[in-house]
């Protein structure tokens, strides 16, 4: 025991020798702004988010022992950070809430092992705006007299918001910018009327005014934020008295039974202050003489008869009843009048019955505009009378008939009502599908046992009304028409329809647009027409599209489209193109003829052709639509043609006929005289083909050489003249020479070759194609002059360049006449052909004189 006491105190000694050698750690002070050291000064916002790192306490042993970290709170505070022994990094780990808690009381301590330093800090919590204004002593309801002036407060709202700053600060301002009644002073918060606005109990008696109260906002979470709340303010407006008294329950009817007791009641009549917030008193009195016979009481209203039913002396009584508000001084104020008949009557013996304006009625014939407004009343007076009294004199009004069209008011009588008819189904009401309207008005007493009841006939005659639109049968109407119909010729006729009666179902029509020129129509019939000048052409315009109108006479309209289509009539002639002339064929090529026909359409301006007469005949076929003429298949060679030509040369004169397939048709004929000519007459010389054209006519060949001569001599002459006259003006003598007469020869080989070219190139030149206008039968034309050929050209002129000899010459109808024609030449060979053109020059030698 003692060795063990021994060696305790031993090791308590050996301890505190140690204690007193070691030195305690301690906290860095790095003072107001630092995050890190013993938490003095610090601070933090409430809306830090939880298990954010918020400070790191920093401290140090002088030893250099690792040091430990501790933090705690006392009993009344939370435990809202947490520390790392180690690290010392602090952690909030719960939320913050400046207005619940705005400092936190800590106690941070650092130990070494041996020696713990602890340190009592505040960490003030700063605010943040994250509260929004409340309105306290809510809720808001505030009574105001109806004659309260404008522009008085009438209410004071008030909002708190916790936080400080900006963000505790709170306007107030109205939801409903636009009221026309109240305005709200923003800063303190009291509610007044707008100048010039008045309140009226009579047209509303609560008003609801919805203020918003809005802090001045602050920064939350690192964004601005502004909070709002909003409040309403109940306004009862009360009543002030400006209001005469009303009766309700009006008209009046009352009735006395024959065995009704004196002092009994007949009716109570009732009024209520027009001022029903702050009613007044109310006296009524009888204001006529009632003979004594009937009293009110001033204060119910209810009507009594003082005397016996059999000494009444009239079986109606119209009494008037008036009510006086007496004002809380005791003062009469306002006063209303109301009539009261009352009716003496006997036992239920009695149906209802139905009163029109001359006495009972068990029919009444009423009229009314097609769709009236909803709700209207139908005009007619029509009353029901029951002559019992009390409950004998109850009974009910029913409206048979077609269902939801009308409604009865009222549907429960005591005595005696108004029968009033409205309006329930506007649409139904349609004079179009309902001329007349039929119900049966049904009245059968409620409380009886005989159930006495009564009908009357309601007949509704409908008026018509302009509601309705014309209308067209169709939304388009397509015509057709020949276009050679006359002037003031029927089209078509358009046909609307407008439902309504009298002048306005009466319809006008009319046309317009830019196809309607050449068109009238019949405002009443709605005929359409040519105009009486009108020439309708299909060539020119085949279709035309316009717009009817159909209108009544308030200017109700609808449209339709007219589309008009000019049949095509074969009103036009085959015609012969200006290509027509003298044609020239090389053998084994087709010649094509054309005509046109100007009609519009087919078959009117499909041509078919024809050859009507050919001298000789079987030499041609033709191709009845292209025109085209070919040689006969067993014709193949110009020898062929010679042998079957009545002249011995290449020349035919066809007869051709251009016919439509209109119906009529029409035709046009004409003369084509066509030269036969091949490939080999291509190739060969001027000279050649000049001689081979003129070995049938020697005299044209005679006055050629002629006119060459003729113009030699002249060259010659005109030279002579000039040398005589230039030698006399030198005034020299010349030697007399000697002329020796020649023989004139003929003119050189070119020279003549030269104008034969000449003459072929220009030949085409000479005519000109005319069309005259077809007669009657449009058959024959009439040939155009004959022009002067051009003359030969002088010696030495350049070479023509070498086209095929042709003739060329417009139509001519056909009639006998003989034009020389070129030949085509077989033979080369020029010495027969002069031979040959010898011997026709002597058979035509008295021919060729009057030709010179």
């Amino acid at each position: 025991m003692r060795r063990g006491a021994r060696a305790a105190l031993a090791l308590g000694l050996l301890r505190l020798c140690l204690a007193q050698a070691n030195f305690a750690p301690h906290f860095f002070d790095n003072g107001l702004g630092s995050t890190n050291g013993n938490m003095a000064l610090f601070s933090l916002p409430e809306d830090v988010p939880v298990g954010s790192h918020v400070y790191t306490l920093n401290g140090t042993d002088p030893e250099g022992d690792p040091v430990s970290y501790h933090i705690s709170f006392g009993p009344s505070s939370r435990s809202v950070f947490s520390v790392d022994p180690r690290f010392g990094n602090i952690t909030l780990v719960e939320e913050l809430d400046r207005e619940k808690e705005d400092e936190i009381e800590a106690i941070i301590g650092i130990s070494d092992g041996l020696n713990l330093v602890s340190e009592k800090v505040v960490i003030l919590v700063t605010d943040v705006n994250d509260e929004a204004p409340r309105f306290i002593q809510e809720p808001y309801i505030v009574r105001v007299p109806e004659d309260t002036p404008a522009g008085s407060s009438i209410f004071k709202v008030h909002a708190v918001d916790k936080d400080t700053g900006s963000g505790g600060s709170v306007t107030y301002f109205l939801q409903n910018m636009q009221s026309t009644k109240f305005a709200m002073d923003r800063h303190s918060g009291v509610l007044r009327l707008r100048p010039r606005a008045a309140l009226d109990y009579e047209k509303a008696r609560t008003h609801f005014v919805t203020v918003v109260a809005k802090d001045g906002g602050g920064r939350l979470r690192g964004a601005d934020v502004v909070f709002s709340a909003t409040a309403t303010v109940t306004v009862h407006v009360e009543d002030m008295q400006d209001m005469a008294p009303v009766f309700v329950g009006t008209p009046y009817y009352g009735y006395v039974y024959e065995d009704t007791i004196p002092g009994s009641e007949v009716l109570t009549v009732v009024a209520m202050d027009g001022d029903q917030g702050k009613p007044n008193h109310l006296l009524y009195s009888l204001v006529n003489e009632s003979d004594g016979a009937f009293e009110i009481n001033k204060t119910s209203g209810a009507i009594s008869i003082t005397q016996s039913p059999a000494q009444l002396r009239r079986q109606v009584y119209e009494l008037h009843v008036q009510v006086t508000e007496v004002s809380s001084a005791g003062s009469p104020a306002a006063q209303a009048t109301v009539p009261v008949t009352i009716r003496i009557v006997d036992l239920n013996n009695h149906p209802p019955t139905f009163y029109g304006e001359n006495g009972p009625q068990n029919r009444f014939e009423l009229s009314m505009y097609e769709h009236p407004p909803q709700g209207e009343i139908l005009r007619g007076r029509i009353t029901v009378n029951d002559s019992d009294q009390g409950a004998n004199a109850k009974f009910n009004l029913q409206l048979v008939g077609p269902g939801g069209i009308f409604r009865v008011v009222p549907q429960t009588v005591l005595n005696e009502a108004q029968v009033t008819i409205i309006v329930e189904n506007s649409a139904a009401i349609d004079f179009e599908k309902f001329k007349v309207l039929t119900f049966k008005l049904l009245a059968i007493e409620v409380n009886t046992p005989e159930k006495f009841s009564s009908t009357a006939d309601v007949v509704i005659q409908l008026l018509d009304t302009n509601d309705n639109v014309p209308k067209f049968t169709s939304h388009y109407y397509i015509a057709r028409i020949p276009e050679n119909a006359p002037g003031g010729s029927n089209v078509v006729a358009v046909t609307a329809v407008d439902p309504d009666t009298g002048p306005w179902g009466e319809v006008k029509y009319s046309i317009y647009g830019s196809g309607a020129d050449l068109f009238l129509i019949n405002p009443s019939t709605g005929i359409i027409y040519t105009q009486p000048w009108a020439s309708l052409d299909a060539e020119a315009t085949a279709k035309y599209n316009f717009y009817v109108k159909a209108e009544d006479m308030e200017g109700k309209y609808s449209l339709a489209e007219v589309f008009i289509t000019l049949l095509d009539v074969n009103d036009h002639y085959p015609q012969f193109g200006k290509s027509i002339q003298e044609k020239t064929m090389v053998l084994g090529t087709p010649l094509k003829i054309e005509a046109t026909d100007q009609d519009a359409a087919e078959p009117n301006n499909l041509v078919d052709y024809s050859i009507t007469r050919a001298e000789p005949a079987n030499v041609f076929d033709i191709d009845a639509h292209t025109g085209e003429i070919r040689l006969k298949n067993s014709i193949h060679s110009l020898e062929a043609l010679h042998n079957i030509t009545p002249n011995g040369d290449y020349t035919w004169s066809l007869e051709v006929q251009a016919k439509d397939r209109g119906s009529p048709s029409f035709s046009t004929t004409a003369l084509l005289k066509i030269d036969i000519t091949d490939a080999e007459m291509l190739s060969r010389s001027p000279v050649d083909a000049f001689l081979m054209h003129t070995k049938d006519n020697p005299t044209k060949a005679v006055g050629v050489l002629a006119g060459i001569m003729a113009i030699i001599v002249a060259i010659t002459v005109l030279i002579s003249t000039a040398n005589f006259w230039r030698n006399k003006k030198s005034n020299k003598v010349l030697p007399v020479r000697r002329v020796l007469r020649k023989r004139p020869c003929p003119a050189p080989r070119t020279v003549r070759t030269e104008w034969l070219k000449f003459n072929r190139t220009k030949a085409a030149a000479k005519f000109v194609l005319e069309e005259d206008p077809p007669n009657e039968n449009c058959n024959n034309h009439n040939p155009p002059p004959p022009r002067v050929p051009a003359p030969p050209p002088p010696p030495g002129m350049g070479a023509a360049t070498w086209t095929v000899p042709t003739v060329s010459g417009s139509l001519t109808p056909p009639q006998a006449q003989h034009s020389p024609k070129p030949e085509a030449l077989g033979s080369p060979i020029q010495s027969a052909l002069v031979s040959e053109l010898r011997q026709k020059f002597e058979k035509n030698h008295v021919a060729s004189k009057a030709c010179f």
